[in-house]
């Protein structure tokens, strides 16, 4: 008998090999991804002789150059540069408030949309061009704070009468639906619209999106220009060149994000100022584990939860990305949590709702709902806005 379930076992692993080589060499295979802002025959034309303002960060990488120098080598006449959260070189900490400034490559100003102050930019700064440029690369989830930005800045586009231009970037989760639609009265710095936590949308589809739907501020509409990518299909994997984000440093962080981001709505830690952030989880007072961590400060986690204490969890970070992918939200591991520190609704922080966008779910966790039970309650709405968003999808 054991003969018999050691070759099943092998000629298992044999096919899984098999599927992953496949996988690979089919990937290998696909022409180059090549993103909006790379075909300035498509964009060159359209913002010649326009005043630009350009709303990018650190990702706005086309090959070995910034968005910005491409715009500004085509000769387009840029005045005004938008930072989200992070700041434009990616250097500022998770959440921390970003002052406006001047770049110091190109002498052009900063207009910090991430300072704590407000969430539109003043009528002198509008007042400076006619069109927003937008180059961000996000990772589809609804509380990653990129799109927002995005959004906020299409309001102001509506209330200042400018053209919005995206150019669109794939979304390393576009191949995954799933979790609750945003409760809207729970609206937020990370939760703007009423979409799932991974809504498998580019930016330029959720643009179109937010216009079609008359999401935008008083339900107006707006000018919009989508530059699509090229060569990009909703199955295509795509390796990020840069880092979105200081504490989403590789692929399998960025697949792991929507199951252990919830953990920054209780007192474990997940990884912040460690070497694997967003893939691993553990607490001090948790016990039975064999693996330990120490969160430390650092670039991106000036001061993570359980700064300098031994914490006692779980160790994602070897995890196949493929299988992160097939699970979608996972929140088995915040069950685990829940369950070892066994101290009840003191688990949970009010920012556990906004991340979650409903209210109920911790409450499920509290009653003992299985993490596929509580799935279950969110499956319909989830068809339901595969059809909604529809109309506005650009990628087969």
């Amino acid at each position: 008998m054991l003969a018999v379930l050691l070759s099943v076992m092998a000629c298992n692993s044999a096919n899984n090999n098999t599927a992953k080589e496949s996988a690979v060499a089919a990937e290998n295979s696909q022409p180059e991804v090549v993103v909006g802002g790379a075909r300035t025959d498509i964009y060159v034309p359209l913002l010649k002789e326009k005043r630009l303002a350009l709303l990018s960060n650190q990702t706005g990488i086309v090959g070995d150059k910034h968005v910005l120098d491409i715009m500004l080598e085509n000769g387009l006449n840029v005045v005004t540069i938008f930072s989200p959260e992070h700041g434009f070189r990616g250097t500022a900490d998770a959440g921390e408030h970003v002052s406006s400034s001047v770049d110091e490559k190109t002498g052009i100003p900063i207009a910090s949309l991430y300072d704590g102050k407000t969430k539109y930019p003043s009528k002198e700064t509008m007042d400076k061009f006619d069109v927003i440029v937008i180059d961000l690369q996000d990772v589809g989830l609804r509380f990653y704070t990129y799109y927002v930005t995005m959004i906020n800045l299409m309001d102001a586009a509506v209330i200042y009468d400018k053209q919005v231009v995206v150019f669109d970037r794939p979304n390393p989760n576009i191949m995954t639906v799933d979790g609750p639609i945003l409760d809207m009265n729970l609206k937020s710095g990370v939760g703007r619209l009423p979409i799932p936590t991974v809504y498998g949308m580019t930016m330029g589809e959720l643009a179109k999106m937010a216009v079609g739907e008359h999401w935008l501020v008083d339900g107006k509409s707006c000018n919009l220009t989508v530059v699509p990518c090229d060569n990009y299909t909703r199955q295509t994997r795509y390796s990020l060149p840069v880092a979105p984000s200081p504490n989403l440093p590789n692929m399998l962080s960025i697949y792991l994000y929507p199951s252990t981001c919830f953990f920054e709505g209780t007192p474990v830690s997940l990884g912040r100022g460690t070497d694997w952030p967003f893939q691993v989880y553990g607490h001090p007072d948790m016990t039975g584990y064999d693996f330990s961590f120490t969160p430390r400060s650092r670039f991106g986690a000036k001061n993570p939860p359980c700064l300098d204490q031994l914490c006692h969890g779980v160790d994602l970070h070897e995890m196949d990305p493929e299988e992160a992918i097939a699970q979608g939200i996972n929140l088995e591991y915040v069950i685990d949590a829940y369950n070892n520190l066994n101290i009840g609704e003191k688990f949970f922080t009010k920012f556990f709702d906004l991340l979650m966008g409903r209210k109920d779910i911790k409450q499920m966790i509290m009653d003992g709902k299985s993490a596929a039970e509580i799935k279950a309650t969110w499956a319909a709405d989830v068809e339901a806005f595969k059809q909604q968003r529809e109309p506005y999808l650009i990628y087969k």
